[in-house]
C-alpha cells in the first residue's frame, strides 16, 4: 500500500533553517509528482511546494518563494523541502502528498514550530 513518511521536523528560531524528508513506498516514486503542504490551527491545509516526476518545473507558494525549495532523489524514493530564513508564520504541519488515479494520499504530518 501506498506510505508517505515525513521526518525531521521539530523546533527552530525565526532565521533558521531545516530540512524536511519523505519517504514513499508502496508505488513506482519516480513516476508522480510530490507536494508538500502545511496547516496551520484553524486555517485550511494549503500547497506549500510541488516537483514533477522527473524534477522540473517546481511550483511554489509565494509566501514561501526564495526561501524553500523542494528536490527529490528517486534513487531513495525520498522528497525533500528545504527551508531557510523561517519565520514564524511558517509554523505548521507539514504534509507531504502525492496523487494517483485521482486519490490523494498523505502522510501523517510532521510539526515546524518557529519561535525563539
Amino acid at each position: 500500500q501506498v506510505q508517505l513518511v515525513e521526518s525531521v521536523g521539530g523546533l527552530v528560531q525565526p532565521g533558521g533553517s531545516l530540512r524536511l524528508s519523505c519517504e514513499a513506498s508502496g508505488f513506482t516514486f519516480r513516476n508522480y509528482a510530490m507536494s508538500w503542504y502545511r496547516q496551520s490551527p484553524g486555517r485550511e491545509r494549503d500547497l506549500v511546494a510541488r516537483i514533477p516526476s522527473f524534477g522540473l518545473n517546481t511550483v511554489y507558494a509565494d509566501s514561501v518563494k526564495g526561501r524553500f525549495t523542494i528536490s527529490r532523489d528517486n534513487a531513495k524514493n525520498t522528497v525533500y523541502l528545504q527551508m531557510n530564513s523561517l519565520k514564524p508564520e511558517d509554523t505548521a504541519v507539514y504534509y507531504c502528498k502525492t496523487r494517483m488515479g485521482g486519490i490523494d494520499y498523505w502522510g501523517t504530518g510532521i510539526p515546524v514550530t518557529v519561535s525563539f
